[in-house]
């Protein structure tokens, strides 16, 4: 399938099939997309969970607001997190990334507040969803991203510390009576007009 296809008939996942489960090669496969995503001067503030547990998956259910059915029937629940401990951040790119990139975060980033700092941060790992809901798709597996949760909860349950939940995305396989799926309900986007301009 091409990746047009593959996007036209990706959706966000309402009903799952608490029988089918991903292989774990593909979970395999997706942790390492995860680890590759691209993110400024090769941050990577980022932390990704994968939960299988299904004792675990109970715990964030009740956390998860209108989610709660989706993080239990799906196979995986993948949490997002940011780092939210600025002095490890600096620590790790010191050891780790080039001068250059290091003077960048220097010279541009760090003299911001710990709060512009952190949504900074943010935006590295939605860099990494994007990659992760893309990846999904062209692999025919179905997600749902889900800001619908409540993070310190999850951080809580979790045992997060330097790191802090921003989303969950659950992943598995679409239940055929899933009423939110292209053949029953057509996307709805802007016309294409409306979005992209070329100069």
């Amino acid at each position: 399938m091409s990746f047009i296809k593959s996007m036209q008939n990706r959706y966000t996942t309402k009903k799952y099939n608490v029988t089918k489960k991903i292989e774990n090669e593909k979970i395999e496969e997706l942790k390492e997309i995860l680890q590759l995503s691209p993110s400024s001067i090769n941050s990577q503030p980022w932390k990704f969970t994968f939960v299988s547990s299904k004792d675990t998956k109970q715990k964030l259910s009740e956390v998860s607001w209108l989610n709660t059915n989706k993080v239990l029937d799906s196979d995986t629940v993948v949490v997002f997190s940011r780092i939210n401990n600025i002095d490890l951040f600096e620590k790790q790119i010191e050891q780790e990334l080039p001068k250059g990139a290091v003077n960048y975060y220097k010279e541009f980033i760090k003299p911001q507040t710990d709060e512009q700092i952190k949504a900074w941060f943010d935006k590295q790992v939605y860099l990494a969803l994007g990659v992760f809901l893309s990846a999904c798709a062209e692999m025919g597996i179905d997600a749902t991203p889900m800001e619908g949760v409540e993070p310190k909860n999850y951080d809580k349950i979790l045992n997060q510390i330097d790191y802090a939940t921003l989303m969950a995305v659950a992943i598995g396989y679409r239940d055929n009576e899933d009423f939110n799926q292209p053949n029953k309900k057509p996307k709805s986007r802007k016309d294409i007009k409306k979005v992209i301009e070329a100069i």
